[in-house]
């Protein structure tokens, strides 16, 4: 008794997914707008992942120059506390120049490859 409702619950299920193709028949074509406004990989790289990559990294350095100064501060007028602080803001200061320099290193790289 139980099979006979098991094969009668999934043949009613089946038919029921068998319908379906006349339910959306009607339906017109669909169109998905292109969510990244570009449509190469050059612009891609240049209007999207650049500036991206450029906001984290000048973001991720203004904190490390925060943390060296603090790093400073509180060295206690100890020579290896200072010379850490010290090299933390040396490498800040450093990724904040390849941050803002990031563009016109990429421009350069494209120039010498011969990207359009």
């Amino acid at each position: 008794m139980y099979m006979k409702k098991v094969y009668i619950f999934s043949i009613f299920f089946l038919s029921l997914f068998c319908l379906t193709s006349f339910a959306f028949a009607q339906v017109t074509q669909v169109t998905i707008d292109n969510p990244l406004g570009t449509t190469t990989f050059n612009g891609l790289l240049t209007d999207k992942i650049i500036p991206g990559v450029v906001g984290i990294i000048a973001a991720l350095s203004t904190i490390m120059i925060t943390i060296a100064g603090i790093l400073y501060l509180t060295s206690a007028g100890s020579p290896e506390r200072i010379n850490t602080a010290k090299k933390a803001l040396t490498y800040a200061i450093i990724g904040l120049v390849i941050a803002i320099a990031a563009g016109s290193i990429a421009a350069i790289i494209k120039n010498v490859l011969g990207v359009t």
